[in-house]
């Protein structure tokens, strides 16, 4: 069985939909007036071909591999789960780009829109008692709609500049899942290390009003961390299960998470009824951890932390924005580890959150991040906002979430200088997402034009490491840089913005573009010839970050060639162009540079995927 899709609340039952449905494009957009919801199964005329899900039409993985602009696309199939009396089944979508209606049986179930969250539906009243339930979706994705949360998908027919093919419709899991008509509904983690708990938030939905109680059980490395029964009234209960304080000292490492010691709690969350018997059950998990930023430094559990980031675009030529398959997402957590960071920079998506549970099992940092819209107007702002608190909920859980970006690089807010809407719509965001989880760094707008922020973040494309000596060795030439210098030539503080107490991350450089094959050269940020001079000039760049007391981390761009961005540190089939030993030695080291005569011999395709350690 695949690994759950929704890894943060799991039940033992639950059915994948992915694989073969039938599939329609509606370039008219007729289909509504014409109900094709409510068409029999045996007629091909409108349905006339097949489709994998979860894969983008535009993708070679999905079997229709059309890149054109399509804004309307039909999904249909089948399912045998009948209705239970005592029970409710719900279907999951994981992400449906950019609106999306359901159908169950012609009757209309659902409407959702936000192309990168997930939405779930009680479907019970929709079922048949005989006969193929016939599910039906369709998705509304106009390709040069601006106003709409779209990241890195071109709006032109073809990728150009930095932006790459659409993923459009079905992109994430589609599932089923059936649960007790009184059940969990929700889990909220928050651990508290100055107060030593672990709060508990559970949301329950109720079908009556009889006596429950909720059992708690937590267990780290199979040792019992807390077992607690409390009586539940109403549909939210909050616990508190307070732990053995830990400080900065020895043995902390056995009980906190962090990359180097990804320590979880796993939960098993009951519902009982008043003679002890199981109403629902879910497992979850946690983790105690605290991110904080002060006196210029990032603390990951109290403690100084460099961030050691990659760029990562979570985009894969032949499935766009869907991985592969679960093990892909697998890969690319261990791949980041094995050369040597410690954290990636989702960039412009939010990623599938099996990929996060192997950050949270594997250990790995993540800046996550918003997909941008590019047109600025009272839609934009509804959508994005509406959207973001749907990210918010449901990555909350991860521990390896440790900062949440809404905006970048002024992408939707390109007036920022001279609009006030603009800048006060920034300010909503970071004031909103802080009230929303207290607990992380909040970035309000990455890279420049910075009005509030947790963190001073600056994207910085200069091609020589004594360059970026020069503008962040010291505390004064960051002032410098960032009062006179202004690399890219943008603002990186607003007026009234000043760098005092927050970190400096340099969180966008490189971009060293090495292409190991002969099509045509990308030249990024400037181009290099052969691994060895890829090596050589990415040692300079980051040891230039790490040797600077001023520098609280970084962020490398980038992890993978994407289409038409040859800048990768591994190709888009995810093969090392330099060798990841040599690569970890630089990113991992406190002090001396790696001379450049180390690359050896290592020449491209000597080092297979398949055998890097990652560890």
């Amino acid at each position: 069985m695949p690994t759950h899709p929704r890894p943060q609340l799991t039940r033992d039952r639950w059915t994948d939909l992915s694989g073969t449905w039938q599939f329609a494009y509606d370039d008219r957009n007729e289909g509504l007036n014409e109900r094709w919801y409510e068409r029999p199964l045996d007629d091909h005329e409108v349905f006339d071909r097949t489709i994998r899900v979860p894969f983008p039409p535009e993708s070679s993985a999905s079997g229709i591999d059309d890149h054109g602009f399509h804004p309307v696309l039909w999904y249909r199939t089948t399912f045998d789960q009948r209705p239970d009396p005592a029970g409710a089944l719900l279907l999951h979508l994981g992400a449906v780009d950019h609106r999306a209606r359901v159908w169950v049986n012609g009757r209309l179930v659902a409407a959702h829109e936000g192309g990168h969250t997930p939405f779930s539906v009680d479907v019970t009243g929709a079922l048949t008692a005989e006969g193929p339930q016939v599910l039906v979706v369709r998705a509304e994705d106009d390709p040069q709609d601006l106003e709409q949360p779209r990241g890195k998908q071109d709006w032109e027919e073809r990728p150009h500049a930095v932006w790459y093919e659409r993923t459009s419709g079905i992109w994430q899991p589609v599932w089923l899942e059936p649960v007790p008509a009184t059940r969990v509904e929700h889990l909220r983690w928050t651990p508290d290390l100055d107060e030593a708990v672990l709060r508990l938030d559970v949301r329950l939905a109720r079908a009556d009003d009889r006596p429950l109680r909720l059992h708690v059980v937590l267990t780290q490395d199979g040792e019992v961390f807390a077992d607690d029964v409390v009586t539940i009234r109403g549909r939210r209960i909050l616990r508190d299960f307070p732990f053995a304080e830990t400080d900065t000292t020895l043995g902390r490492h056995t009980t906190l998470w962090s990359p180097e010691n990804p320590n979880l709690i796993d939960a098993t969350v009951r519902l009982l009824d008043e003679d002890g018997d199981v109403v629902d059950e879910v497992g979850s998990y946690t983790a105690l951890r605290s991110i904080a930023a002060t006196g210029r430094r990032i603390l990951l559990n109290g403690r100084s932390y460099f961030l050691r980031l990659v760029l990562d675009q979570g985009y894969w030529r032949g499935s766009h924005l869907a991985a592969p398959d679960d093990e892909a997402l697998r890969r690319e957590v261990e791949m980041v580890k094995d050369l040597g960071f410690n954290g990636v920079r989702l960039h412009q998506k939010v990623t599938d959150p099996r990929f996060l549970a192997w950050c949270d099992r594997l250990g790995l940092l993540v800046w996550a991040e918003m997909p941008a819209a590019y047109e600025f107007s009272t839609v934009m702002m509804e959508r994005v906002t509406r959207e973001w608190l749907e990210v918010l909920r449901r990555d909350y859980n991860h521990p390896c979430v440790i900062a949440w970006v809404p905006m970048n690089e002024s992408w939707g807010v390109p007036r920022l200088e001279r609009s006030a809407p603009q800048r006060d719509f920034v300010r909503a965001l970071y004031h909103l997402t802080k009230g929303l989880d207290p607990t992380r760094l909040v970035i309000g707008n990455d890279g420049w034009e910075q009005i509030v922020s947790d963190v001073i973040t600056v994207h910085d494309y200069t091609a020589r490491g004594e360059v970026l000596r020069q503008r962040y060795g010291t505390g004064e030439a960051v002032q410098q840089t960032l009062n006179g210098t202004q690399p890219q030539n943008r603002s990186l503080l607003l007026s009234g913005t000043r760098w005092e107490h927050q970190p400096l991350v340099v969180s966008e450089f490189g971009g060293i573009t090495y292409a190991v094959d002969d099509e045509e050269r990308w030249p990024g940020y400037g181009a290099v010839q052969s691994p060895k001079d890829l090596l050589d000039r990415y040692r300079r760049l980051v040891d230039a970050l790490i040797d600077s007391p001023a520098v609280a981390g970084f962020c490398y761009t980038q992890l993978t060639d994407t289409l038409q961005e040859k800048n990768g540190l591994l190709t888009e089939g995810r093969v090392p162009k330099i060798d990841p030993a040599v690569l970890r030695r630089i990113n991992r080291r406190p002090a001396a540079a790696v001379p450049v005569d180390e690359v050896g011999s290592f020449e491209y395709g000597d080092y297979p995927p398949e055998v890097m350690d990652p560890r």
